[in-house]
């Protein structure tokens, strides 16, 4: 059994081509992992909550600006940042 977190959107596996296409407007594609990075679509209201930018710290500090991904990556486990992002969707 899963659950689902009304905040966060798993991207779809079968849309490869065009990535950027399939974000909705107002939210946000980031890659998140430590090995392995699997991509999530998040509202970019999250960019305004302290404990998300603690994480974006962390991306700059690893990456700087240039990310290899392509897009914004984040250097935690799936895990932390699930349990972070659940946390701001009840806030």
């Amino acid at each position: 059994m899963g659950f689902r977190l009304p905040g966060i959107l798993h991207a779809k596996k079968s849309q490869v081509s065009s990535k950027s296409l399939d974000v909705p407007k107002g939210y946000l594609a980031i890659y998140v992992g430590e090995s392995q990075k699997k991509r999530f679509i998040i509202p970019v209201s999250y960019l305004n909550q302290p404990s998300f930018q603690d994480l974006l710290s962390l991306s700059e500090d690893e990456f700087g600006y240039d990310h290899p991904m392509g897009g914004i990556t984040i250097p935690c486990s799936e895990d932390t940042f699930l349990g972070l992002t659940s946390a701001l969707v009840y806030k």
